[in-house]
């Protein structure tokens, strides 16, 4: 493999900002699709929807959501094996599109078909973003030679293209969708995915060379190393890794919530009007992405100013559970406002706020998981363990969207969403007590591994500011 010669941009070089395009725009698409899909389903026939009830549309978006976090391991594994990163991102990009230009077919040409096609292109989007996702990240490590300091600024910007595509599908793609037609979302999104995959067709070959052209396994032979018995560090390291992916799937269901039933809840129960102006209920969904954008350098530069005050992982996991539930009170004390009463809309500043908290959490949680797989596990269980711990997101996906499903219809809505809200917000507060009273015990497990954290500003601001590629992405762990 050669590494790319075609000139540098801010003293990186040029296929950097490929992939940033090509990965904003591939998350534009995404997560545009991802905003309006809820409301779509739940909106009456005469409107466009489908006329589902929330508890039906939930439980479709958490099974669509639980496999859109399996299938990257699948990608990545076909990708290193068999096709290669870059004809993998090719080929998910083109399976991609083609998902959400299906969904943007108007029910008027497919009178009788209209589930059906609905189904082929959520399965068209799973399959792409499978060979999609999992590949675009690992490509921007193969960059740079190894030992190159600018790796970690180069994951930072990478990590601010998806967080910026993130931002923009929601205000976006969720507005054509909610105020002119469902259909038109899903088709803008779809252009979204197109722009992306165009730039990889017409720019690869000059900006990225034969980087990811074969796949890794054909490149790469196995080390000796990882024949390597098992030791008692290792099982105890293991331990860990179990143990904390369990706990993440408490803050993932709750996290999830924001495509799910507070999007329903900005929809039916939100005074949306700002200015004279109605918001798109899809629109808060933005605020995640903002919030990390804004807060990640702040989140990073509390914990160096720390220094060896800064709390262990466990101890962060603590803290984010704590944000979480903080959250949810949020929203209970909104249904306390509205006192049971549907046609109560409430101030906007009630999700502002629970996507603040939320994103808060996230900063303290997300960043660990992924390089806690990949400091802890022995090397020949890495791929299994980073399987388990994709497993685990992917079940707090379809917990998301079953604990959502239970806020009912009509009249009982508020009461049961105050009551999801409680009993989200205590289960974290529990959990989050319960790991930080495990904290001491599981960095002992670690058995140092906790003490090889960087203290720099800017690895700590690579850190924070890659939530969003860490939580959605796999492969960038293979840098």
């Amino acid at each position: 493999m050669t590494t790319p010669n075609a000139g540098t941009l801010f003293g990186h070089p040029k296929g950097l900002f490929l992939l940033f395009g090509t990965e904003m725009w591939e998350r534009f698409g995404y997560y545009g699709m991802r905003a309006i899909l809820v409301l779509y389903l739940i909106a009456s026939t005469q409107d466009g929807g489908f006329g589902w009830t929330n508890q039906e549309a939930l439980r479709l978006y958490g099974f669509f959501t639980m496999a859109v976090y399996l299938t990257p391991v699948i990608g990545g594994w076909l990708a290193d094996n068999y096709l290669g990163q870059r004809k993998a991102i090719i080929w998910g990009g083109i399976i991609f599109s083609l998902g959400y230009f299906t969904l943007g077919i108007q029910k008027s040409l497919i009178v009788g078909m209209e589930e059906t096609v609905f189904y082929i292109g959520l399965a068209l989007i799973i399959i792409g973003n499978g060979l999609f996702k999992a590949n675009v990240s690992s490509l921007v490590g193969e960059l740079y030679e190894e030992g190159d300091k600018r790796r970690d600024a180069a994951f930072t910007i990478f990590y601010m293209g998806i967080n910026l595509g993130a931002f923009l599908a929601p205000i976006t793609v969720g507005v054509l969708g909610e105020t002119v037609d469902w259909h038109y979302g899903f088709i803008l999104a779809g252009c979204g995915m197109l722009i992306g995959l165009t730039l990889q067709l017409t720019l690869a070959n000059k900006y990225l060379g034969d980087i990811g052209v074969l796949p890794s396994a054909k490149r790469v032979k196995g080390e000796t190393k990882a024949d390597a018995p098992l030791t008692p560090h290792d099982i105890d390291r293991m331990k860990v890794i179990l143990i904390m992916s369990m706990f993440s799937v408490i803050f993932w269901a709750g996290f999830e919530q924001a495509g799910g039933l507070f999007t329903i809840y900005a929809s039916d129960f939100t005074d949306r009007t700002l200015f004279g102006f109605e918001i798109a209920a899809s629109s808060f969904q933005s605020l995640n992405a903002m919030f990390i954008i804004l807060l990640a350098p702040f989140v990073a530069s509390t914990w160096v100013k720390m220094g060896s005050n800064e709390p262990t992982s466990p101890k962060k996991f603590a803290l984010a559970m704590l944000f979480l539930a903080l959250g949810f009170f949020v929203m209970l004390w909104a249904t306390m406002v509205q006192g049971g009463d549907v046609a109560v809309k409430v101030s906007m500043l009630f999700l502002v706020f629970a996507y603040l908290f939320h994103t808060l959490g996230e900063l303290c949680l997300s960043p660990i998981g992924l390089s806690m797989v990949t400091k802890l596990a022995p090397l020949k269980f890495t791929s299994l363990l980073m399987g388990i711990w994709f497993f685990f997101t992917a079940l707090s996906n379809w917990l998301a969207a079953f604990i959502g499903s239970f806020v009912g219809e009509g009249e009982e809505m508020v009461n049961n969403a105050a009551n999801i809200f409680m009993g989200v917000g205590i289960g974290a507060l529990i959990t989050g007590v319960i790991i930080y009273l495990s904290a001491g015990k599981l960095v002992e497990w670690m058995h140092g591994a906790e003490g090889e954290n960087t203290h720099d500003l800017e690895s700590k601001i690579e850190e924070e500011i890659s939530v969003t590629g860490t939580h959605e992405g796999i492969s960038e762990t293979r840098r």
